[in-house]
């Protein structure tokens, strides 16, 4: 008999561990979907994917607590899903700004290379047989800046310029014959971004062409707390082209053109008459010129001389991007991206890729914008759009019905009502829905804005004890019991078999609000300061921001939308700016 038992016992054994495989597998297939919906910004399919993930887990035949490999497998889903939901819950009001990227020409300024007799001699061939309509004159610093983009610390930046010049190519070169300047100034922007629209320098210049803000208003680049048109490539190119053409029919000559477009004509006049010298190189041997400009000039003829000669320079195969083909709309209303990306079925970073000149997930209110579409997609959207009031296009959603999905599931989903569904949708209470067929969401006004507490990306893990609930958790780390639900994907109150609850703790808000809701929110703080005069309203328009390493004032003036002279009023005169450093940020009135 021992022996007949034994046998059923070491059968069942592998056969368990294969069914906890096979969970395992059927879990990372839902997740690994939900990833990639919430990177395409699809993130009502991704939460569908992860909820999937959770009930394939949790309603399975197999007891989660009694197996390891189970209860780690539930507890880095936990990890992973509320990550994410956190990330998704930060940007959710499409008020978030989107962050900007390091401009390459800051750290070519940093470096100093010698110039190798080696690489002038090879390039001087090169220059000989090279056609351009800028003048290429080989000096030290020239030579300098080739070993520079020749060595493997900046061979991937110029490498990485090339690949991505190729989607801008065709418009940059049309624009500057346009205007009839050189059209080997396109190697300025490459220097200067390496062609990135969201580029920002330490000193503030911002997009593919780095103007500052005061220059960039002057050609008519518009900036505000919707757009800032520095990062439109399209109106960034025709105002440096302009800006160019202006500099060089007030000094004659492309070097100095060049070098004022860095550091301002002003500085390149005030040179050329206390040294009566009208020449670059001139003022760069007596050193008059500001140490970034004396670099900048060396550094686009280094560029110029490596892109024009790509086999000597190992940069002939290069996979470089083309084109991107788009439609325009103007519309005169505010609306979402993540909308938009779900009438034309794309994703909200192709849609921010089209539009660059957007600060955040939406477009500008009370003003005409030209919206980028995916090619060919013109109509769709107009036509899905159409069926959402222009005042609730910053609200509502765009959404193809998937199987199995009714009014009443949609209706929680989006925290909404079924009747609500069906009304917008002229269809009657009880209909059922075609898998693929499109309708609009209607969703309250706010539904997508956080709650007044932002959210630790990381979680932390609480070991149960006996006694506890949701509500007790909640109340010990001071969050809401329903955002204590959804972390743990828990419907009750009870914490009955779980060994682990995971909470993401609160974090003061330091986001940035639409215009229209600040005037809101201080109406209400002023009301509550009259009915509670007992408690001081703090200032809502201020903000703590955290010293990084490069940055100056202006840089973070040009950040936060304010001036070098409003921070050193806030906190006074800062004669050294060390990382770590809090600042008190106010905003302009």
């Amino acid at each position: 008999m021992p022996a007949e038992t034994a046998i059923p016992q070491s059968a069942s054994q592998p056969e368990s561990a294969e069914a906890v495989s096979r969970l395992i597998a059927n879990v990372e297939e839902a997740y690994r979907s939900g990833q990639q919906n919430y990177k395409a910004g699809h993130l009502d399919a991704a939460k569908q994917d992860f909820d999937r993930a959770f009930n394939t887990l949790l309603e399975s035949s197999l007891d989660v607590r009694a197996d390891e490999r189970l209860q780690q497998e539930l507890e880095r889903l936990l990890d992973g899903v509320n990550g994410l939901e956190i990330q998704a819950l930060q940007q959710g009001d499409g008020f978030t700004e989107q962050k900007p990227e390091p401009a390459p020409i800051d750290e070519a300024n940093e470096i100093t290379f010698p110039a190798d007799p080696n690489v002038r001699a090879k390039a001087a061939e090169e220059v000989k047989a090279t056609k351009s309509d800028l003048p290429l004159m080989l000096t030290d610093p020239v030579v300098s800046y080739i070993s520079y983009f020749s060595s493997a610390r900046g061979k991937g930046t110029l490498e990485s310029a090339l690949i991505r010049g190729g989607r801008y190519r065709e418009m940059i070169e049309s624009t500057l014959k346009e205007e009839g300047v050189p059209q080997d100034l396109i190697y300025l922007a490459q220097a200067e971004s390496g062609f990135r629209p969201l580029a920002l320098s330490k000193a503030g210049a911002r997009g593919m062409w780095q103007f500052v803000p005061g220059r960039a208003a002057s050609y008519g680049l518009q900036r505000n707390w919707w757009l800032d048109e520095r990062q439109d490539p399209e109106k960034s190119t025709r105002a440096a082209a302009k800006h160019l053409k202006d500099l060089y029919a007030q000094f004659g000559d492309w070097y100095l053109a060049m070098a004022a477009y860095n550091s301002g004509p002003g500085t390149v006049q005030s040179a050329v008459k206390r040294t009566g010298y009208a020449d670059f190189w001139e003022l760069y041997r007596r050193d008059v010129l500001p140490a970034e400009t004396r670099n900048y000039v060396p550094i686009i003829i280094a560029v110029t001389i490596m892109a024009k000669n790509p086999a000597q320079y190992g940069l002939e195969d290069l996979p470089v991007q083309k084109p991107v083909p788009y439609e325009t709309v103007r519309i005169d209303y505010p609306v979402d991206l993540r909308l938009v990306a779900e009438c034309v079925d794309a994703s909200a970073t192709e849609l921010q890729e089209l539009n660059p000149s957007l600060l955040r997930l939406t477009t500008p209110k009370d003003e005409a914008f030209d919206l980028h579409l995916p090619a060919g997609s013109k109509e769709r959207y107009l036509s899905a759009v159409s069926g959402i009031p222009p005042d609730m296009r910053v609200w509502w959603h765009f959404h193809k019905v998937t199987p199995g999905e009714t009014l009443t599931t949609l209706a929680g989903k989006f925290h909404t009502t079924a009747d609500a569904i069906a009304k917008a949708n002229n269809l009657e209470p009880e209909s059922d829905l075609a898998t693929d067929s499109n309708l609009i969401i209607p969703v309250a006004p706010g539904k997508k804005l956080l709650e007044h507490a932002d959210y630790a990306r990381h979680a932390t893990a609480y070991k149960v004890r006996r006694g506890d609930t949701v509500e007790t958790v909640a109340e010990a780390f001071s969050v809401p019991p329903d955002m204590v639900r959804r972390w743990n994907h828990l419907k009750g109150s009870s914490l009955r078999g779980r060994r682990v609850v995971y909470v993401h703790l609160p974090e003061v808000r330091e986001a940035q609000v639409s215009p229209e809701s600040e005037g809101k929110t201080k109406r209400k703080k002023q009301l509550s300061a009259t009915a509670n005069s007992a408690k001081p309203v703090p200032d809502e328009s201020v903000i703590r921001h955290k010293v990084q390493r490069g940055e100056t004032l202006s840089s973070i003036a040009e950040t936060h939308h304010t001036t070098v002279a409003a921070l050193e009023r806030t906190n006074g005169k800062v004669p050294v700016l060390r990382p770590g450093m809090i600042l008190l940020v106010r905003s302009v009135p």
